[in-house]
């Protein structure tokens, strides 16, 4: 397992992630996973023991019930794993419930440390954007949250560029503790992360956590082109994250999943996760898995070694199209383009008639 610093800070993950949203099913989650107490304990030995050493959860998983089951599951191995957890979603009925305010993001903090049992969070992240709380006032709770000890590093997960990037004026403008990481969705099939995302991590010195990076099993390989799709599947069992836009580039990406993965003795999944551990910015990979089985396969991605063609296939495959101003920054201005503009366009250089 490897070891990778966590963006602008000392703090070092291995490249794998567990996930922990399969813990405990309840309500919407259980199209998700429903691993018991008696599971969630060997997933995360299992985790343990092949090196991985930070756990990924949300006060918002299972209501509550995923942050307490983790909470059973490190009990006596407290140093030797990093707890991420995150805020921002209802966890129950009142107009303060969710957010991101001051009361809120303290409010939910306390009762993340009450249900893992723990006496501090090693890294808090806001799981989504609150359009209606001043980013001043944002930033400076999850400030009082590192200095008061309660939390170490903090993070933020599915934001726009913009909102990343005033975020991180605001911190820096109050000399307060800034974002170290994004955790966000980044995989084969959805690369929107690149137009913006991935540049202001290079830039800013964010690490990157990936969520879902299977694309919720769609680029798993038992998704084949003119067979039936698993209706066990989260995406046909009522869960829609993440939504498929392409049906037949899905295709098209999976075969070549496969076809590599045959090539390495290796399966779709570990080539899709592999492909992201080669991925400039990307720290960490959050997996999940509903089997012991599943855990064990993807934990090999961390060892899969993908080639120059590996990834040149991978890429033409799956590569977006320019939008506005990229393919305007391609055509004129690629004799100016510095290394964080070239992590978007240097495969699109020079540009052909395509784009």
């Amino acid at each position: 397992m490897e070891y990778r610093l966590l963006g602008r800070s000392g703090l070092k993950v291995s490249s794998l992630t567990l996930g922990t949203m399969t813990f405990g099913g309840k309500g919407k989650f259980q199209y998700v996973g429903n691993s018991d107490q008696a599971e969630a304990n060997r997933m995360v030995d299992i985790a343990l023991d092949a090196g991985v050493n930070m756990l990924d959860t949300s006060d918002q998983y299972s209501s509550g019930v995923g942050e307490e089951m983790v909470g059973e599951t490190i009990k006596g191995k407290r140093g030797r794993v990093l707890v991420a957890t995150k805020a921002r979603f209802p966890m129950g009925d009142g107009p303060n419930d969710a957010g991101t305010s001051r009361y809120h993001l303290i409010s939910a903090c306390e009762g993340s440390l009450r249900r893992l049992g723990v006496d501090h969070i090693d890294l808090y992240q806001l799981h989504g954007w609150d359009g209606q709380t001043p980013v001043e006032e944002t930033m400076a709770a999850l400030d009082h949250l590192v200095s008061s000890g309660k939390v170490r590093y903090i993070g933020a997960s599915n934001y726009t560029g913009w909102q990343l990037m005033k975020s991180l004026a605001v911190a820096d403008r109050a000399h307060g503790a800034r974002f170290i990481s994004q955790q966000i969705h980044y995989t084969l099939d959805a690369r929107e992360a690149e137009y913006e995302l991935v540049p202001i991590s290079l830039d800013q010195g964010l690490g990157i956590l990936v969520w879902s990076p299977l694309a919720g099993g769609l680029l798993s390989g038992r998704y084949r082109r003119g067979q039936p799709d698993p209706q066990d599947g989260r995406n046909f069992a009522g869960f829609k994250e993440p939504p498929i836009r392409d049906k037949e580039r899905l295709y098209d990406i999976i075969e070549t999943l496969i076809e590599i993965g045959e090539a390495h003795g290796a399966s779709a999944a570990e080539v899709a996760l592999a492909w992201l551990l080669h991925r400039q910015a990307v720290t960490s990979v959050v997996i999940g898995a509903n089997t012991e089985a599943q855990l064990h396969a993807n934990l090999k991605s961390a060892d899969l070694k993908l080639t120059d063609d590996d990834m040149h296939r991978l890429h033409n495959v799956s590569k977006m199209p320019l939008l506005y101003p990229y393919w305007h920054q391609a055509l004129t201005a690629s004799e100016r383009l510095g290394t964080v503009d070239l992590s978007l366009l240097a495969p699109y250089l020079p540009l052909n008639s395509a784009y």
